[in-house]
C-alpha cells in the first residue's frame, strides 16, 4: 500500500477527566472529510468513571464505535440509549446536539472504544439534527481466503477478491463516509479496492502493520498511527506475526476552510460566534 503520510495519536484529556489518545487535525484537514479520532483504551476505570456530561456540539457528525465496555447515550432529541461492545453510534449534529456520554454503571471489564469527528459540508452544517445506531443488531462483516475479518459499519465494503459487497448499518454519512473495523491474525493480508473514494485514512489499534514507504524501505506502523493511504492504489495490508486490528475511514473530500472552536466546527468566525451565542441562550434545549 502507498501511505502518503503518518501521525502518532497523542495523549489528551477530555469529559470529566476522561484520559483518550488523539489525532487531529482541524488546520491542514489533512484527513478531510475526518477531522479528529478519539481512542479510550483502558481496564482502570479512574481512567474514564467521569465521562463525558452534557455538552453541546453544531457543524460536525460524531461517530462513535465500542470495542469492550460501553457509554450510555442522552440527547436533547429524547434518544436514551445504552451503546455496548460491538456497537456503532451515528448522530449527525447540524444546527445544534446537547448530549452526554457516561460510562454504564455494570461494566467491569474496561473500556475501549472510539470517537470520530466527520465534517459536515456547509449547506447541512444547519440542518435538524439525526440519530441512528445499531445496538442490539449484528454487524454485516465478510472473511477473505486469509482469515481477515471486516466488519461493515458505515457504508459498502468488499475485499478485493469478493465480488459481493456488504453494506454497513449507518448509511448516511456526511461526504460519503464510510467506516470498517478489520482484523488480520498472524501474518494475515488483505486487499482492498478503494478507489471510489477520495480519502482512506487507516488507524491502527492493535498490532503490526508492515508498507514500504516512499522511499521503497520496508516500514512497520504500530498502535496508536493514523496512515493516509493513496486510495487509487490495491491497498495490500500485511500483518507481521502480533496480527493486526484498524479502522478504514474513507469518504469524498469536502475542501470547505473550517473555524474549529471546542465542540463546534463552522465555516466563519462569525458562524462559530453565532453558535456559542445560541448555546449561551439556552437555544439547543436541554437533556430531559
Amino acid at each position: 500500500m502507498n501511505v502518503t503520510h503518518s501521525f502518532n495519536a497523542r495523549p489528551a484529556m477530555d469529559g470529566d477527566g476522561v484520559n483518550i489518545r488523539r489525532v487531529a487535525d482541524f488546520n491542514l484537514q489533512r484527513f478531510d472529510p475526518y477531522l479528529m479520532i478519539d481512542e479510550l483504551k483502558s481496564n482502570d476505570e479512574q481512567d474514564f468513571i467521569g465521562g463525558f456530561p452534557p455538552h453541546p456540539h453544531r457543524g460536525i457528525e460524531t461517530f462513535t464505535y465500542i470495542l469492550k465496555g460501553g457509554f450510555e447515550h442522552k440527547d436533547q432529541l429524547g434518544n436514551i440509549k445504552a451503546i455496548r461492545s460491538g456497537d456503532a453510534q451515528w448522530m449527525s449534529t447540524g444546527s445544534g446536539v446537547i448530549h452526554s456520554e457516561m460510562p454504564l454503571t455494570d461494566n467491569n471489564e474496561g473500556l475501549h472504544g472510539f470517537q470520530i469527528w466527520i465534517n459536515m459540508p456547509a449547506k447541512d452544517k444547519m440542518r435538524p439534527a439525526q440519530y441512528q445506531d445499531t445496538a442490539g443488531k449484528a454487524v454485516p462483516q465478510i472473511e477473505n481466503s486469509t482469515g481477515a475479518v471486516l466488519k461493515a459499519l458505515a457504508g459498502q465494503w468488499t475485499f478485493a477478491e469478493h465480488a459481493e459487497y456488504v453494506d454497513g448499518l449507518l448509511p448516511d454519512l456526511a461526504a460519503n463516509g464510510a467506516i470498517a473495523d478489520v482484523t488480520l491474525a498472524s501474518q494475515g493480508v488483505a486487499e482492498l479496492a478503494l478507489s471510489q473514494h477520495q480519502t482512506v485514512n487507516l488507524y491502527l489499534y492493535q498490532g503490526e502493520l508492515s508498507y514500504q514507504d516512499k522511499a521503497g524501505k520496508e516500514t512497520l506502523a504500530t498502535a496508536g498511527q493514523l496512515l493516509i493511504l493513496d486510495s487509487q492504489t490495491l491497498l495490500t495490508l500485511k500483518a507481521t506475526t502480533a496480527g493486526a486490528g484498524f479502522l478504514l475511514l474513507a469518504g469524498t473530500k469536502i475542501s470547505e476552510k473550517i473555524v474549529h472552536h471546542g465542540p463546534f466546527v463552522m465555516n466563519t468566525q462569525a458562524e462559530i460566534n453565532q453558535a456559542i451565542s445560541d448555546y449561551q441562550q439556552g437555544k439547543f434545549g436541554q437533556i430531559a
